[in-house]
């Protein structure tokens, strides 16, 4: 097999030959296609599925159907290299096809303001999991950077309709307390979509063992993200990142770990959110500054790298994807 990814023929193969599916990337909040080219990025890297962010925080619903629109009208103008995802059925078709299959997630249940039913139409534009708060708290529950007071009641009915629809919950930027809520009240498996564990960097966005036991439990996955600012040392190596993916198999098993690089393709718009949102992103946690990203071109190692340790090929392939795949079988109506 050509080697195009300065990988051993082991690993070129497996990584070619898996289901590999990076579950959040972020793209520019705003309908300018100057970026959307970079998608190619992931379909070099071998990667079969992306999840796209098209809002985060307190970005009122209207831009979030604004960026999901213009997306969604860019992917389709470029079916040769892209597919929109709607299903299961759709990955496996994009994966034969030698296409990028694309969803699309939302960061915080703020987008839906006290309107439920607008689950049901960011469902059907494409979105396939959707963050319960983003650093602070909303109406849904508390954030991870906030005084959190838990689950509310609007959110047990959020939970709900997202199961009612398909839609997966996640709690990656969420508060302990409303994650414990969370994951003690669903019925489906529920993600950290990228999220690290709070043991090898303390950090807030991180997560603490208990938590990643209790994801586990409810079916989910934790997914491990590249930013360095979530990784021990504020290294985004791929040894490093595989250290973090190896230290939550050994905890929960490798059923339980999958990829959310959340790399941040324009840098530029991540300063100007950090600086101008200090509530957000408070400063004494090292949003500052420029912030390191592991990028999609690493995952090609990470596939050699988990090798390199002796996990066996059905469980990177789990980690590749499969688990991910797993989820979405479960949930997406």
């Amino acid at each position: 097999m050509k080697n195009d990814w300065d990988i051993g023929p082991q690993a070129a193969r497996l990584h070619s030959e898996a289901l590999v599916w990076d579950n959040h990337g972020c793209m520019p909040i705003e309908t300018n296609d100057k970026f959307l080219p970079e998608l190619q990025r992931w379909a070099a890297a071998g990667v079969n599925v992306a999840c796209v962010n098209v809002g985060y925080g307190e970005i009122p619903w209207q831009q979030h159907v604004l960026t999901l629109a213009f997306m969604r009208r860019w992917l389709i103008k470029h079916t040769d290299d892209y597919a929109l995802v709607t299903s299961v059925d759709d990955i496996h078709q994009a994966k034969a096809d030698g296409k990028l299959a694309v969803a699309f997630d939302i960061e915080g249940g703020a987008a839906i303001e006290h309107e439920i039913s607008l689950i049901q139409m960011f469902y059907d534009l494409g979105v396939r999991w959707m963050l319960m708060a983003y650093n602070l708290n909303n109406k849904l529950g508390g954030g991870c950077h906030d005084i959190d007071t838990g689950l509310t009641d609007f959110g047990r009915e959020v939970l709900d309709e997202m199961a009612k629809v398909g839609m997966v919950a996640c709690c990656s930027h969420t508060g302990y307390r409303t994650t414990r809520d969370v994951f003690n009240y669903s019925t489906n498996p529920v993600l950290l979509s990228h999220s690290n564990p709070k043991v090898l960097k303390d950090h807030p966005r991180n997560v603490p063992d208990e938590l990643i036991l209790a994801c586990a439990r409810t079916g989910g996955v934790v997914g491990i993200t590249g930013i360095g600012l979530f990784l021990a040392d504020d290294d985004p190596s791929v040894s490093n990142l595989v250290r973090h993916i190896d230290y939550v198999v050994q905890l929960v098993g490798s059923d339980h770990v999958g990829i959310g690089l959340d790399f941040v393709f324009d840098p530029s718009e991540l300063d100007t959110d950090v600086a101008t949102q200090s509530e957000t992103f408070p400063p004494g946690f090292g949003y500052g500054g420029s912030i390191k990203i592991a990028s999609p071109e690493c995952l090609p190692r990470i596939t050699e790298g988990l090798l390199g340790l002796g996990y066996a090929e059905y469980d990177v392939l789990k980690i590749l994807g499969k688990n991910l795949l797993r989820v979405a079988e479960n949930v997406w109506k």
